[in-house]
């Protein structure tokens, strides 16, 4: 991989073209970090404050940043031809392996919200050795009932498109309360994500189908992530049970589940920092940035971890699962303002 990539590419796949945001260098033989952002949104939209907050820029210093927009959901992107097939789940998972390989990553770490979270999470199912790491916020598992498909398809034929998404990106209580991020976020949807091209996206992450796992030990043959996954939502957020459902099918020995109080539907919008935090420690569990400063979380005395039984909120840093229930629980951060 030449010295610097960073900028914009169009990368051919197996399942059509795909274009993606570089920014930094490689870094040695770390990973990179890809990011796939959710359904209604593209990589500036769901991810920008995000890598602009301070906390982050300190861990960006020491990867290649690589971020994907899903076919057609880029700023700027052309409308899709009548009758265009867009890709399903699984094709979507199937064209990363494609960027990987243009830009000579050895492996990357993946953070993926709501559909980008499902993306990555087969990505990782199919592609193991290819990831070493996931960070999944608002992750569902589940399939859609047809109950719910045929509701969500009605409701799509009487609200404006933004409107039928925003109820998937935010909390109830966001949307009640018509925020200012939800009004933003509205006009941002309408505005910068072309609405044909989204309506495409939006029909396939609505009909996919359950991601394919389950703990090891559960069934016979069953497959889970194998890679340290930390599971992020925030409380009350529309994707709460399908992300509590989800760690359950994952080993509870690598798995971290962060549930964030006040910050809504997107943590990553409305708490950045306490995000990138966590990020830090689950990068020190692995053993990159030892000597990275954490201080946020360090100082704070409303961090806890709690899975079953207390554990002294100076054991985040590594990590530790809980002992309880015989180490059927993965461990669990509950971070407060």
């Amino acid at each position: 991989m030449p010295e610097c990539w960073d900028g914009e590419h169009d990368i051919e796949t197996p399942y059509g073209m795909l274009h993606v945001v570089i920014r930094g260098a490689p870094k040695g033989n770390k990973p990179a970090i890809l990011t796939y952002h959710d359904v209604g949104l593209n990589h500036k939209l769901c991810f920008n404050s995000f890598f602009h907050n301070e906390d982050m820029q300190e861990i960006t210093k020491h990867f290649v940043v690589c971020h994907v927009d899903a076919p057609g959901q880029q700023i700027g992107a052309s409308q899709m031809p009548q009758g265009y097939q867009y890709p399903t789940m699984d094709q979507l998972a199937g064209m990363l392996p494609s960027v990987v390989q243009h830009f000579g990553f050895k492996s990357i770490l993946g953070i993926g919200v709501g559909a980008g979270a499902y993306i990555l999470a087969k990505f990782a199912l199919i592609f193991p050795d290819l990831v070493e790491g996931l960070v999944l916020l608002n992750i569902d598992p589940n399939g859609k009932g047809w109950i719910d498909w045929a509701t969500g398809k009605l409701s799509g034929f009487t609200s404006a498109l933004p409107d039928t998404v925003l109820p998937h990106l935010f909390s109830q209580e966001e949307l009640m309360n018509n925020t200012e991020l939800v009004q933003s976020y509205r006009q941002q949807i309408n505005n910068t994500v072309n609405q044909v091209n989204l309506q495409l996206f939006w029909n396939m992450y609505n009909s996919r189908r359950d991601l394919e796992m389950n703990r090891t030990g559960t069934i016979i043959n069953a497959k889970t992530l194998k890679c340290p996954v930390m599971l992020v939502v925030g409380d009350n957020a529309p994707a709460e049970e399908g992300v509590v459902e989800c760690n359950s099918k994952l080993d509870p020995t690598n798995t971290t589940f962060l549930k964030m109080a006040d910050s809504g539907g997107l943590p990553q919008l409305t708490q950045p920092g306490k995000l990138s935090e966590a990020f830090k420690y689950f990068l020190q569990g692995m053993g990159y940035m030892p000597s990275a400063s954490m201080t946020r979380l360090a100082r704070s005395r409303t961090a806890s971890l709690t899975s079953g039984s207390s554990i002294e909120s100076s054991r985040i840093r590594g990590f530790t699962h809980s002992d309880s229930n015989e180490g059927q629980v993965s461990h669990t951060m509950e971070v407060s303002c």
